[in-house]
């Protein structure tokens, strides 16, 4: 996963969050089934995100989405 510098801050390790320092910061996402999302966060939306047997789960706050394009 890799997260840009200049749209996302990590602020915490445990459990791991970033956070959007910008408005309108996309985000793709391709769920198990292999469909893709892409999501828009509002500036201070948060991604939540942890390891569950191998793989990535993350989480977030529908309110912290400015929309979600499938």
């Amino acid at each position: 996963m890799d997260f840009d510098e200049d749209e996302w801050k990590q602020i915490s390790n445990d459990p791991i969050v970033f956070e959007s320092i910008k408005k309108d910061v996309s985000l793709e996402i391709e769920d198990t089934s292999h469909k893709s999302y892409k999501l828009l966060f509002k500036q201070g939306g948060k991604i939540h995100m942890f390891r569950v047997t191998g793989k990535f789960r993350l989480t977030w706050d529908d309110e912290d989405l400015l929309n979600s394009i499938k």
